[in-house]
């Protein structure tokens, strides 16, 4: 046991030791730590006659902490820097996790004790963030089975555990179909259109495989450019269909890593686990944690958002196809030629394009002009920190601190995509903040990743204004969980936010990227550091809602799909999937896709992530965060004091009270649809 003690991993005090993480020593730790927390809930259920926060709540709270510090580097490795002993070893942890969290939720003398707590005399006296902690915990203790007979709360257990391993395959499978497909182009004349940065990091990145030619790849930055920019058209259906059909029964990898039956089983098994907990289906058993109140209210949200927005995105795609029957005689647009028309017509009725702004973008600019944007709103001073442990050499790593130079939390920065990262952007907690049982104060530290085209030669990366605005989203969670001031971790930070609201503060932070003000800080040419000139701002301003109602229906598009397979799920029924797809397509889509796309057997937020039935939660978040913005335009964008009510109303609250409650102390009244629909151009 001395070997495990000493190991890299199992230096919690401090920041994660990454480098020195042996990966043998993964599964035995995480086995041990959990067999060391479940005698700890016993002896303490044992021992003690009554159950109090000091002598209770924060003794378990501190043992898994200390469990989650050692799973945060695992987990998050494998998720930036894979390979397939790392792989292994944190998949054989999700079922030990899985049944550690079922032991837990269905533990009777735990939620008996909870209960006491709840009842007792000192409850009162508890700090409201402590009281939303007991509260919190005895209804995930109903949500878990907790008055199952038996044989349920057995069969409960071992669906958790399947679910946690179906969930990582999918991810898995959507990982290694990204990269089992690639083309090597040897002629640069098929790659005409691709902005020169493309077509340059197309040449590195077949370079880095000791290949002559160009290397497209289905990681984001190499596919975007290609179905944006690309004159050759059967190329763009090449790429299109080996990105739209990934992870299926279809494409040049078809069946290869097919996560059809994954799909099925994870839908029939998380309706078997919402039908045991008396749920009718599983999107009940969603938003019973949500802000949303019901199913109906959810599907009313998105299906009068979609009837607001289909004319508009009718006449869009309209006005696109009469762009490309002008340009190259198409009576119909397909789905590889929806977004490189449409570039064309942004290009020749606004004169500005993506790769126009890019230069205006490089990375230390925006990371800088983030800063200070922050620092305008909320008075941090953000430090970069040279010395720390990495996983990667392009890894940062920075401290927060107040305008009284009081250290806040920390973040690692991971912008650039690679082999072996999986896709997306995102913010996870590292550390979270909670007052420890020897009274000193743990830190928040946030992991913020993003997969942004690298530099090429010796250019510093140049940002699309789309990436800088997936920067400020993400940063937006960072600082939600960094600067909580709640200090019980269940409830500290993002943690214990309903799905449905934690997107608020980081759609709101997006906002400041189309702010001339702003954008004054966070824009810089690579070669002259001029700010962006007055004339493309314009011109970008006057883009920002180009063909905005077609992408509403499409996240709309998502999100009813998601919710309504769901809600709708009849077991034993086949061909479900495609069947609500249609249906959904059928009312809000303005393109079909070919029937050979396959967009669900990636669609990892909702079969791999936390989004399942809770897609949505980023067009409710999103009503929330432009109502929220709508106060800033009235009062100044940057204006101090309007700046410190969210943080205080928002930020700092994280968990420990209900966002509906947060929101009307921010904005004096309840939130409404207004202010998306303006934002979004939408009449």
């Amino acid at each position: 046991m001395n070997e495990l003690e000493n190991s890299a991993l199992n230096q919690t005090d401090g920041l994660p030791l990454f480098s020195d993480i042996n990966i043998d020593h993964i599964i035995p730790l995480i086995t041990a730590t959990i067999k060391q927390n479940k005698a700890l809930v016993e002896k303490l259920l044992a021992d003690l006659t009554v159950f109090g926060w000091d002598n209770f709540v924060n003794v378990l709270d501190e043992a898994d902490d200390h469990l989650g510090k050692l799973w945060s580097p695992v987990s998050h490795m494998n998720a930036v820097v894979s390979n397939d002993e790392l792989r292994e070893a944190h998949d054989a942890c999700l079922p030990l996790f899985a049944e550690y969290g079922t032991f837990i939720g269905q533990h009777q003398g735990l939620y008996q004790a909870y209960l006491s707590i709840s009842e007792g005399e000192e409850f009162t006296t508890l700090k409201g963030e402590q009281q939303k902690v007991i509260t919190d915990a005895l209804r995930d203790f109903k949500l878990a089975g907790i008055a199952l007979s038996y044989d349920k709360k057995q069969r409960y257990g071992e669906i958790k555990q399947q679910l946690a391993a179906l969930q990582s395959q999918f991810s898995n499978h959507v990982m290694d179909a990204t990269l089992a497909w690639s083309k090597l182009v040897t002629d640069v004349d098929e790659l005409a259109g691709l902005p020169e940065s493309a077509i340059a990091a197309a040449k590195q990145a077949a370079a880095e495989k000791d290949q002559q030619g160009y290397l497209l790849t289905l990681e984001f930055p190499s596919y975007l450019p290609v179905i944006t920019y690309a004159k050759n058209r059967q190329l763009r259906e090449e790429v299109y269909t080996a990105f739209s059909t990934r992870a299926s029964d279809q494409g040049p990898n078809a069946g290869e890593f097919d996560n059809s039956d994954i799909i099925e089983q994870l839908l029939a098994l998380r309706h078997e686990i919402a039908q045991l907990l008396d749920f009718n289906n599983y999107a009940e058993y969603s938003i019973a944690t949500k802000m949303a109140e019901t199913p109906d209210q959810v599907i009313n949200f998105l299906t009068d958002l979609a009837d607001k927005s289909y004319q508009q995105a009718s006449g869009e795609r309209n006005e696109v196809l009469a762009f490309a029957n002008q340009m190259d005689n198409l009576e119909t647009l397909q789905a590889w030629d929806l977004s490189y028309y449409s570039e064309l017509l942004k290009q020749q009725r606004y004169t500005i394009s993506d790769e126009e702004l890019r230069p205006y973008f490089p990375e230390n600019r925006v990371v800088d002009g983030l800063f200070s944007v922050v620092n305008r709103l909320f008075g941090l001073e953000i430090k970069e920190q040279l010395e720390f442990d990495r996983w990667h050499k392009d890894v940062r790593f920075f401290h927060i601190y107040d305008q009284h130079e009081t250290h806040l939390g920390s973040f690692y920065l991971d912008l650039y995509a690679r082999e072996f990262k999986r896709g997306g952007a995102w913010m996870n907690d590292c550390r979270v903040r909670r007052r420890k049982m020897d009274g000193s104060l743990q830190l928040p530290v946030a992991y913020l990743t993003c997969n942004f085209t690298k530099p090429v030669g010796d250019q510093p990366a140049l940002f699309t204004h789309n990436e800088v605005v997936t920067m400020f989203h993400e940063f937006g969670h960072g600082i939600h969980h960094m600067l909580t001031k709640i200090e019980s971790s269940s409830v500290s930070g993002i943690n214990g936010v309903p799905w449905d609201a934690v997107e608020l503060p980081s759609q709101f932070l997006e906002n400041w990227c189309w702010e001339p003000e702003a954008l004054a800080l966070i824009s810089g040419h690579v070669e002259t550091g001029e700010t962006l000139p007055a004339e493309l701002l314009e011109k970008m301003l006057a883009a920002k809602n180009y063909n905005s109602a077609l992408m509403m229906v499409r996240q709309l598009e998502f999100s009813l799909f998601d919710f309504v397979l769901h809600h709708q799920y009849n077991a034993g029924k086949t061909g479900q999937v495609e069947a609500v797809l249609t249906e959904i397509r059928n009312k809000v889509a303005v393109i079909t896709p070919p029937s050979f796309n396959r967009f669900q057997h990636s669609f990892s937020h909702i079969f791999a992530g936390g989004y399942a039935a809770g897609y949505y939660s980023y067009k409710w978040a999103e009503v929330l965060s432009a109502d929220a913005f709508s106060r800033f335009e009235k009062d100044g964008i940057f204006n101090a004091e309007t700046g410190k009510d969210f943080l205080e109303a928002i930020l700092e609250k994280g968990g420990s009270e209900s966002p509906m409650n947060l929101f009307k102390t921010f904005m004096g009244r309840e939130p409404n649809t207004e202010a998306l629909l303006r934002h979004s151009g939408i009449k």
